[in-house]
């Protein structure tokens, strides 16, 4: 249970969520992890995706070698690691089929090795206001340097929710260990269409204070100012790393962030680490 401190952080942060539609872009090239069906039942073979585009389509399948791990935590706390083979490409998504066993709630996992990329400082402005990087755009402005290209180092870390035979256990809560991630508070199978989702926002192990998350849902299709496509909420985590989103409809729901940091390197100016959280909402 959370602190009545920390309760009213998530209450400030639902607050903020729920006063308007945020304005960013959808994200071009995040990470997913797709299940048509968030329920399983026990004993049975299960088939993920995993997009690397958006929420509805993935843009190309992501090469074996890019992936450092990929975890299954079963409904009693069993963890296994899919090997690569059970892997295959479909068009441009890479599917994994894997067995059910325990019943409860799982999340499977899976983190990505990092990659540089050079980009020029207009494009770079453009990826950070179209992604929502918009702490770092700012930055960027403060400091006079909008007009100098960049090299990011980048990785994303992505997990999904899946209920087999029912909800249970706390498998749901356990953190992963990837260099960003979000974890539930509360199990999200067995959350309803208007109940609040509580999340904490951890990098490497530790809470992340002030990020932007956003989430979105299928099916949403609300337009910024300018017309580019917009998420259903946003919401900042706490000093805790803590935060909330009111889920307003049932069906497939994701959270999304990319935490990026400048570093002191010769060659690379800035590393980011993206990491998304799909579920359902199907009470």
């Amino acid at each position: 249970m959370i602190s009545a401190m920390k309760a009213v952080r998530l209450g400030r942060a639902f607050v903020a969520s729920s006063l308007a539609l945020i304005a960013s872009a959808a994200p071009a090239h995040d990470m997913f992890l797709i299940l048509d069906d968030h329920d399983a039942p026990p004993d049975s073979a299960v088939t993920l995706a995993l997009y690397n585009g958006t929420f509805d389509t993935s843009e190309n399948s992501i090469d074996r070698d890019r992936m450092l791990d990929v975890s299954v935590v079963d409904g009693s706390g069993g963890v296994s690691h899919p090997r690569f083979d059970q892997w295959r490409d479909e068009n441009e998504t890479a599917l994994l089929t894997f067995e059910t066993g325990a019943v409860g709630t799982y999340v499977v996992g899976v983190s990505t090795r990092a990659r540089n990329i050079e980009l020029s400082a207009e494009d770079f402005n453009e990826y950070l206001k179209h992604d929502g990087v918009l702490d770092v755009l700012h930055a960027r402005e403060r400091q006079g340097i909008l007009d100098s290209a960049a090299t990011e180092r980048y990785s994303k870390h992505v997990k999904t929710i899946l209920r087999v035979g029912a909800a249970g256990g706390d498998s749901w809560a356990r953190p992963l260990g990837y260099p960003i991630e979000i974890v539930p508070r509360t199990d999200p199978a067995t959350l309803c269409p208007g109940d609040t989702l509580e999340f904490q926002v951890l990098a490497n192990g530790a809470p992340v204070a002030d990020q932007l998350v956003y989430a979105s849902h299928a099916g949403f299709h609300g337009h910024d100012g300018d017309g580019g496509h917009s998420e259903a909420a946003s919401t900042r985590t706490d000093d805790s790393g803590l935060a909330a989103i009111e889920l307003g409809s049932g069906g497939r729901w994701y959270l999304r962030l990319i935490r990026m940091v400048e570093v002191d390197e010769h060659e690379v100016d800035y590393e980011s680490n993206w990491t998304t959280l799909t579920f359902e909402v199907s009470c």
